[in-house]
């Protein structure tokens, strides 16, 4: 870990990527899930990181490889069972981020009630942007988030539809989670989700704040 810790490359040393599922009623809806009355919640590893210039890798167990794009809260101060009055104070900046799932292991998984790791937290799993810094998002709840493939646009939402806000997920997460500096959460992505194939090239933005483009590769 470095000692100097430069948040702008949390990537290189935070040590967790929190991730909210179902957090836009129309992407559960889209894949049949039932709408949920609190957080859902699954990790993702530090190893998940995969910055511009590298690409995703897909998995060779999987023949359905999911984009999911989402606005990610990188936290800047360490805090537990933090009030929803000071979430944003532990707020250090953002970034656009991919949650890639490989769908078909996911809905395996589900059917047997087993955990969702091998389908969410596999290297290259967590595509992010350059950090953005807080003073450029004053709302996270007022952003338009989108996604093409190859110059196809497939996902294009709005951070105003989640269920559940950023400083409700900081609150929620920090009573059962320490949140610590350079920790990543992913804040759940709006519907348009859809499979990419090797080749494929995935672009996705925030509004004009921020932008990045991923090729899809073989390990």
């Amino acid at each position: 870990m470095a000692s100097s810790k430069n948040i702008t490359r949390f990537w290189e040393w935070g040590r967790k990527i929190i991730c909210v599922g179902r957090n836009y009623a129309d992407h559960a809806k889209e894949l049949k899930n039932a709408v949920p009355s609190e957080p859902v919640l699954f990790l993702k590893p530090p190893s998940a990181y995969v910055t511009e210039g590298s690409p995703i890798l897909l998995p060779f167990y999987t023949t359905n490889l999911h984009h999911e794009v989402e606005l990610g809260v990188v936290i800047g101060t360490r805090g537990v069972a933090i009030p929803q009055e000071s979430a944003m104070d532990h707020v250090a900046g953002y970034a656009l981020c991919l949650d890639m799932t490989a769908r078909d292991i996911q809905d395996q998984c589900k059917a047997k009630g087993l955990p969702w790791t091998l389908a969410k937290a596999f290297d290259t799993s967590c595509p992010v942007s350059e950090y953005i810094p807080k003073e450029r998002i004053p709302n996270p709840g007022n952003l338009r988030l989108w996604l093409k493939v190859n110059d196809q646009l497939r996902q294009d939402g709005h951070t105003s539809h989640m269920m559940f806000s950023v400083p409700f997920l900081i609150s929620y997460i920090s009573d059962f989670i320490t949140l610590e500096e350079g920790d990543l959460i992913l804040t759940g992505t709006p519907k348009g989700v859809a499979s990419v194939q090797e080749h494929d090239e995935i672009q996705a933005g925030i509004e004009d704040i921020v932008n990045m483009t991923f090729r899809v590769g073989r390990p």
